[in-house]
């Protein structure tokens, strides 16, 4: 193997979003860094079953903007 071709693979922390944390081993960050969870599998919509539509003057306010002429009701 080719010599400093590969990345530095180490022990890191992962905190979930209830702030439970877990070790394992990464390339990302430094040495015993922590990652921090904005979403996991205890709290996204594909894992939990509820889902939540959120758009703040995205594109479903937008769409709903151009298209509000065309009598569909919500």
């Amino acid at each position: 193997m080719k010599k400093d071709t590969h990345p530095d693979y180490h022990e890191l922390t992962v905190e979930m979003t209830d702030g439970t944390p877990y070790t394992t081993r990464s390339t990302w960050g430094e040495p015993g860094a922590t990652l921090k969870l904005e979403i996991d599998p205890s709290s996204h919509p594909a894992w939990t079953g509820v889902h939540r539509l959120i758009d703040s003057g995205g594109q479903l306010a937008k769409f709903n903007k151009r298209f509000e002429g065309f009598g569909l009701k919500s």
